[in-house]
């Protein structure tokens, strides 16, 4: 089975996957959740990019999975391990040569309106709390730069979570398909997923992993 690569977004840690991980070792898949060095405001995607081939080490047949703001990263990831897939949940698709303040208005995003706290919905409110206990401070100079990336020749999947406050439905859906060229798969739950809705993140994970070894 696929040997999971598990990128989160900004701000946060591998925590945001520990109700997914399991479901996924239960279908015999492999998980391997990434902290990214994103306190350190000198670190680059590439610095991103080797956290993720160390904490990989020799495995093979990944599929590299970005959360939000890991969508920078999941791409670069996915290249270096010569991943069999990969995927985009509720995340920021960047092309190249875009810096991360660029992306907002090159989408629409800054057209979109967001609540003031677009996060947490539908997530229960002991594990949003955790979740906020364990918030890093995201730094990089790389949000500033030119995206160095592309996106890779391999299958790829775009997760829209349909109770999604800040990335809602209707944007992610116009994303994906301008900027992957595929129909978005749709689940129920909010930005984060993962955490209000782990079966769901988990099962279109597998049925993705079942498709691309052909089951």
């Amino acid at each position: 089975m696929a040997v999971f690569v598990l990128i989160h977004g900004g701000g946060s840690t591998a925590w945001d996957w520990h109700l997914v991980s399991p479901l996924l070792e239960a279908e015999g898949h492999r998980v391997i959740a990434v902290d990214l060095p994103i306190e350190d405001v000198d670190a680059r995607l590439e610095d991103y990019t080797r956290t993720v081939r160390e904490a990989v080490g020799e495995a093979q047949h990944t599929i590299v999975v970005g959360h939000s703001l890991g969508g920078f990263t999941a791409p670069l990831a996915c290249e270096e391990l010569h991943s069999d897939g990969l995927v985009y949940l509720s995340a920021m698709i960047p092309m190249p040569g875009e810096t991360f303040g660029d992306w907002w208005t090159n989408t629409g995003h800054d057209r979109e309106t967001i609540p003031d706290e677009p996060y947490f919905n539908l997530v229960p409110d002991d594990l949003a709390q955790r979740a906020t206990d364990r918030e890093r401070d995201q730094q990089g100079a790389w949000m500033s730069a030119p995206w160095p990336g592309k996106h890779p020749d391999v299958p790829t999947l775009g997760i829209l979570c349909r109770d999604d406050l800040f990335f809602p439905p209707s944007f992610m859906r116009r994303q994906v398909r301008d900027r992957l060229g595929i129909e978005p798969v749709e689940i129920p739950g909010g930005h984060y997923a993962t955490l209000s809705h782990p079966d769901a993140v988990a099962a279109a994970l597998n049925e993705f992993a079942q498709r691309i070894a052909g089951i």
